[in-house]
């Protein structure tokens, strides 16, 4: 069977998770944190980041790259459009989700108020979150409701697909960290992302994350 690296609060790691849910994929969760990580560790993954997936002898590190792999190896039900023009627009905005909403949202505003917080158990400069989001986040968030659709879950070509997986990993992490997308500034982001999260496919995951960390 093969086997999923890296904690589920990343959103990389939830990324993955999603894509093995659409595909219909049974793997073992082995629910490492990126700090300190062994040397075994790292001759799977080189960068020391998660996730890390692991597929008999082959062994892939980086979410986008494990999601593309699932895709050759399972191609139905597909995660990729097909139409040349729709594939290339959800490429970019994965990247988009995966660099720029990330650096903000997770080193920015998730790390400290969940990580920092919660699993470090220090203290949080909570003006520095603040100035994030009232600062970092409105950018973002005023691209996104350009690029929305008019209702459902898909961003692109109309079907559910690697490009929205990408961006509602990110705002699982938002919302995680208590931040919502105001509908009354940004109202085409904020339907579309509360459609996004409660895809079958990603609400059991949210579930289960809340669950983990109320736990703790």
């Amino acid at each position: 069977m093969p086997i999923l690296h890296g904690a589920n609060a990343s959103p990389f790691v939830r990324k993955v998770r999603v894509a093995l849910s659409i595909k219909g994929i049974e793997y073992e969760a082995n629910p490492i944190v990126p700090f300190g990580v062994s040397e075994e560790y790292l001759e799977k993954s080189p960068l020391g980041k998660i996730p890390c997936y692991e597929d008999g002898e082959l062994t892939l590190p980086d979410s986008s790259v494990i999601v593309a792999y699932l895709e050759k190896k399972q191609p139905e039900p597909a995660i990729y459009p097909s139409d040349p023009a729709t594939y290339g627009r959800a490429l970019w905005l994965e990247e988009y989700a995966d660099t720029k909403c990330a650096e903000n949202v997770g080193r920015k505003i998730f790390f400290p108020r969940v990580i920092t917080a919660k699993f470090l158990k220090g203290e949080v400069d909570e003006e520095a979150v603040e100035r994030a989001i009232a600062e970092d986040l409105p950018p973002i968030f005023d691209y996104l409701e350009k690029q929305a659709p008019d209702s459902g879950d898909a961003i692109v070509g109309g079907r559910f697909s690697n490009a929205d997986i990408a961006i509602g990993c990110q705002f699982v992490n938002l919302g995680l960290a208590g931040v919502e997308v105001d509908a009354s500034r940004w109202p085409r982001l904020a339907a579309y992302v509360a459609a996004v999260l409660a895809n079958p496919h990603f609400k059991p995951l949210i579930e289960e994350e809340k669950a983990q960390l109320a736990a703790m």
